[in-house]
């Protein structure tokens, strides 16, 4: 088996940028974590701070220049951490940092303040602020508005990497599929326009055999005629590469039964063909024929190597596809069979299991289906020793 090494590469790509991005996220995370945990114990400290500086003003009766500078420069300096201070009972004697919804009632109110507080109390416990002669005084508090932004920071910053990580990856992945629609179309003009040269003269022999009494009556000359009608159709084919295609209402398995009466000649003759339709007669679906029977030929020549030139071809056209709307073509082989891990790779450009050949058949089949059709092609079944199943679904 082999890949060629530009779709290998493509895999390492992918893997450099996810690693990149989990390495990123995870920096980010850890780092922010450490910012939370340090502004938090110093907020801790700030309320602890705020408690002692309470209870040294609520037991001073005189105030002097001393209480002024501590009510100012502590009490009144806590601007960001949301405090609630209630007495021994729980009733609610003052708050500060915040925001009230504008217009509520006494009762609504105290509604609010009670769900602050219970708040409060699943983040951190309260603190006591002992006053003396059984009189005490509790703080409760919670994160200030910095710290809870800081802490869902690290989940904006992941979506944001993830966003970018997909960006980079789609811009990735379209540019090497432009690339390679690119090298496909010039490769295809490039086949059509060498082979029409060959072609042409080919055609002159031909017509000048039938007209010759030398060559009447030879078999050559039919055989001749064959195989020039056969380039005919190659050259159209890769001629329709690169353009769009004409799409017409077709008899499938008319389409089907000559693909294979074209291939039972040119493979082993101990691989049996069958071809059955389940659709009503004439049944049709919108396809290029030369196309269409290039991907049936190209399914076919994988499945007569996968046998290695023994066992049997079915052909099943039935309705698939959501609501059974489309018309379905399973080629079924007794061949070697593909493992589930393979049901992918097998389409792609490069990939083969044999010692000769591009691995280009089962890739531009897919091609020619899923982009010009605008169908699917790929593994509906398959068992290692036993054969598989390509399915090929088409617009009815």
């Amino acid at each position: 088996m082999s890949v060629l090494p530009i779709y290998d590469q493509k895999s390492r790509i992918k893997l450099v940028i996810v690693v990149l991005s989990l390495v990123i996220g995870a920096v980010t995370v850890i780092y922010t974590n450490l910012l939370v945990r340090r502004l938090r114990e110093r907020e801790q400290q700030q309320v602890n701070l705020y408690a002692r500086t309470l209870r040294f003003l609520i037991s001073t009766e005189v105030e002097d220049v001393n209480t002024a500078f501590l009510k100012t420069e502590i009490i009144d300096a806590n601007t960001t951490i949301p405090v609630i201070l209630a007495d021994g009972e729980g009733n609610i004697i003052d708050y500060r940092n915040l925001t009230l919804p504008p217009g509520l009632s006494e009762t609504r109110r105290e509604a609010f303040l009670r769900n602050e507080l219970n708040d409060m109390k699943g983040q951190h416990p309260p603190i006591v602020v002992d006053l003396g002669l059984g009189v005490k005084q509790i703080i409760y508090y919670k994160d200030s508005l910095i710290l809870t932004q800081l802490r869902t920071y690290p989940l904006v910053q992941l979506a944001i990497i993830a966003s970018l990580a997909a960006i980079a990856y789609l811009v990735f992945s379209t540019s090497r599929r432009a690339e390679q629609n690119r090298v496909w179309v010039g490769l295809a003009k490039e086949t059509a326009h060498q082979l029409g040269t060959p072609l042409s003269s080919l055609m002159a022999w031909q017509s000048y055999m039938q007209d010759s009494e030398r060559f009447q009556g030879e078999p050559v000359v039919e055989e001749l005629a064959k195989d020039v009608k056969r380039l005919q159709i190659i050259t159209e084919r890769f001629s329709n590469i690169g353009s769009v295609p004409v799409l017409k209402d077709e008899d499938i398995r008319e389409v089907a039964e000559r693909a294979v009466d074209y291939l039972k000649v040119r493979v082993s003759r101990k691989v049996v063909f069958k071809v059955e339709s389940l659709l009503e007669p004439g049944a049709t679906a919108k396809v290029n024929i030369p196309l269409l029977e290039w991907v049936i030929e190209n399914v076919c020549k994988n499945a007569v190597d996968a046998m290695d030139g023994r066992g049997s071809i079915t052909m099943v056209i039935r309705h698939g596809g959501r609501n059974n709307r489309q018309v379905a073509l399973d080629i079924t082989d007794t061949g070697k069979g593909i493992p589930k891990s393979k049901f992918e790779t097998v389409f792609q450009p490069g990939y083969t299991t044999k010692k000769r050949g591009w691995g280009l058949g089962l890739a531009l089949a897919k091609r020619i289906i899923e982009n010009y059709h605008k169908g699917r092609l790929y593994v509906r079944w398959s068992e290692v020793g036993k054969g598989t199943t390509f399915r090929v679904l088409l617009n009815g």
